[in-house]
Parts: C-alpha cells; sequence; structure tokens
C-alpha cells in the first residue's frame, strides 16, 4: 500500500464519523476552539478532543496558538485528495445517470402513446 493508500484510508476513516464531519462543517466557517466545537454536542469535551485528535492525525484540522486558546482551523487538502481519488469514477455515475435519463424519457414516450 502507498503512502497515498494509506492517506485516503485515514481521511475516509476519519470522515466515517457524523460528529468528525460536523465538527469539519462547522470550521469550514472559520477556526473555533475546543469548547465552540462542542457545544452543539452531548458530549463531554474529553470525547470531543478524541474526535479532534483523529482529525487531526488524517490532516483534515490543524490546531494553531493563540493566546491562552488553541483553535481549530480546517486543512482542505486531503479533502482535495478525496476530490481526485473520485474523480476516477465519474464517468461511471455519469453513464449511469444517462441509462436512467434515457429509460425515464422511453416511459414517458410510451405513457403518451398510450394516453
Amino acid at each position: 500500500m502507498s503512502d497515498d493508500d494509506d492517506k485516503l484510508s485515514q481521511t475516509f476513516a476519519a470522515l466515517a464519523n457524523s460528529t468528525r464531519r460536523a465538527i469539519l462543517a462547522r470550521l469550514a466557517e472559520g477556526e473555533a476552539t475546543v469548547n465552540e466545537l462542542a457545544e452543539p454536542f452531548n458530549m463531554s469535551l474529553p470525547a470531543i478532543s478524541k474526535h479532534i485528535r483523529v482529525l487531526e492525525r488524517a490532516g483534515l484540522i490543524t490546531q494553531g496558538q493563540k493566546a491562552q486558546y488553541r483553535p481549530c482551523t480546517i486543512d482542505v487538502t486531503p479533502l482535495e485528495e478525496i476530490s481526485k481519488w473520485t474523480e476516477q469514477y465519474r464517468h461511471i455515475w455519469e453513464e449511469s445517470f444517462d441509462r436512467m435519463g434515457t429509460y425515464i424519457n422511453q416511459l414517458h414516450t410510451k405513457e403518451k402513446t398510450n394516453d
């Protein structure tokens, strides 16, 4: 397994959890402290911190140092890698959508003919 495959695996594993996806969605709006990230969740700060560590290991967020607090920010680089990886499969789902569109058009044509 290449390093790129390992990075993708870490990113997908981090994104597999809905809490971590929600944390990323919040960080897409701007930096936030751990306390701010924890606010919408019914879980302890240590539990949120564990989620943040998973996101950090996957390279999806970074924690800075500003005076007394450590704001988290999103790093989109791993998401760009997922986008590149999924792009190689785009033709497959586009062909499927094209076939479905053709089938739906055929059904509409049959309905009009039967009216």
